[in-house]
């Protein structure tokens, strides 16, 4: 079983924040209009959700290729272990332009990172900028083709029943 959520979310939390990651807005009016919710109820709720850290900020997808960044490469990074390894690596790995997202994983990679370009150049500086950070022992890159699906809301992939049993899980 799950560890209790730190927020207390309930249906029509979980009804917002579906609607939020189905219809990429936070417009009151428009999710009032998909779920039902009094337009009141769900401006109030959307507020809440903000100052508990549910919600971290207003949802502007960008489309990569038009503001110059259209290849996307997927690193497999391979480190040396030690103490607070995580932490200050991944900190590190943070730090170099261009990476977007860094997630320290188990299994034989250590960290896997996401990062956009705009060139052959860009992905060169990238490597070279890896190559620079102490306790990196190898990485593995992949460049994405092309994007088959992008979530930038994983909520909006789940149905409101998974969403329900989840929170009942966590209870």
């Amino acid at each position: 079983m799950s560890e209790k959520s730190e927020v207390d979310l309930d249906d029509k939390d979980l009804n917002i924040l579906a609607a939020i990651g189905r219809l990429k807005t936070s417009n009151s009016q428009k999710i009032h209009e998909a779920t039902g919710i009094p337009n009141s109820t769900v401006h109030y709720r959307i507020q809440q959700l903000r100052e508990t850290g549910v919600l971290k900020n207003d949802l502007f997808e960008l489309d990569l290729e038009k503001v110059g960044l259209p290849v996307t490469v997927i690193t497999e990074v391979f480190a040396v272990f030690g103490e607070d390894y995580h932490r200050t690596i991944g900190e590190r790995l943070g730090q170099i332009e261009s990476v977007n997202q860094v997630y320290f994983t188990m299994g034989d990679t250590d960290f896997v990172l996401i990062s956009h370009h705009h060139d052959r150049a860009s992905v060169t500086q990238f490597v070279e900028d890896l190559e620079r950070v102490e306790g990196i022992e190898r990485t593995s890159s992949k460049f994405v083709i092309e994007p088959v699906k992008y979530a930038g809301f994983p909520i909006g992939d789940y149905s409101f029943q998974t969403l329900q049993d989840t929170l009942s899980d966590t209870e």
